[in-house]
């Protein structure tokens, strides 16, 4: 989600510098303005505030932590609004603080469309006096609620894509239930909506599941499969029984390693409940 990100912020009338390990990416940010920066450094350097939207911790660590770089962030400000572990998440901002710089996590609740129309919900991990400092640069993606300290955004943000997990694989064993018993899905839907079980992703994702359409994803399913290793990882450490989440994991699991659906919709998931192997 960087690129609309940047689009978005640079919409919101802010100062926009751009990096991103693979260049071809930034093409299209280039040619609405934004200024590109030649690496990691430079874009640190050139900004009061960097915000970091990458794939998971490694990644963090790997792009704006080594060695070379980590010196560059005295005085600069980061906010990580990726999904990553709230262990991991304090480890990052114990880094950044040694050598003179500021942390705030911000992961968000949303995807593309949500950027787009400026209605992320945006968690914030740090402190009151952080989230007003930089409330100017989150604003035009939505709205921020200061949840805690830094690992506490990160742990609501895990909590609630732990539930998109869920939910889906929950849906999507019912709905294949109902077509592979010759039952009404319609019908189906009316009872569910009309009951307290109906959750509007049911909706949301019964289309794709009814037509096997998982292309031009928002969240594939490879990112959900990450996430739901982190939750269980979490959770664990946090002395909580994964069991039935686990079912689930092996479920996204299969969908990727055996039906090669990572790169879809996380919808997708449903194919391996249809062709368990």
């Amino acid at each position: 989600m960087g690129g609309p990100i940047a689009l978005r912020l640079l919409e919101g009338g802010l100062d926009v510098v751009a990096y991103n390990r693979t260049a071809t990416k930034l093409q299209p940010l280039e040619d609405r303005g934004v200024a590109i920066a030649s690496s990691v450094k430079d874009a640190i350097a050139s900004c009061d505030c960097t915000i970091l939207m990458l794939a998971d911790a490694p990644a963090i660590e790997n792009t704006v932590l080594s060695a070379d770089i980590r010196p560059h962030w005295r005085g600069r400000a980061a906010i990580q609004m990726g999904t990553i572990g709230p262990r991991e998440s304090q480890a990052i901002r114990d880094k950044i603080v040694a050598v003179g710089g500021e942390y705030m996590e911000a992961p968000v609740l949303g995807s593309i469309p949500q950027v787009k129309s400026g209605t992320l919900q945006i968690m914030v991990g740090g402190t009151g006096e952080q989230l007003q400092r930089w409330e100017k640069v989150l604003a035009p993606l939505g709205e921020a609620m200061l949840i805690g300290e830094v690992g506490a955004a990160a742990a609501v943000k895990l909590a609630l894509n732990q539930l998109i997990a869920s939910l889906t694989a929950a849906f999507g064993l019912s709905l294949s239930f109902i077509q592979r018993q010759g039952a009404d899905v319609e019908i189906f839907m009316k009872i569910l909506r009309d009951s307290a079980l109906y959750a509007p992703t049911f909706d949301k994702k019964l289309q794709r599941m009814v037509d096997g359409n998982y292309a031009d994803p928002n969240f594939p399913t490879k990112h959900l499969l990450k996430d739901t290793n982190l939750f269980i990882n979490e959770a664990i450490a946090s002395q909580l029984n994964v069991a039935g989440l686990s079912g689930v994991q092996e479920i996204i699991a299969q969908a990727i390693t055996n039906l090669d659906l990572g790169d879809l919709d996380y919808s997708a998931l449903v194919e391996s409940i249809r062709n368990p192997i």
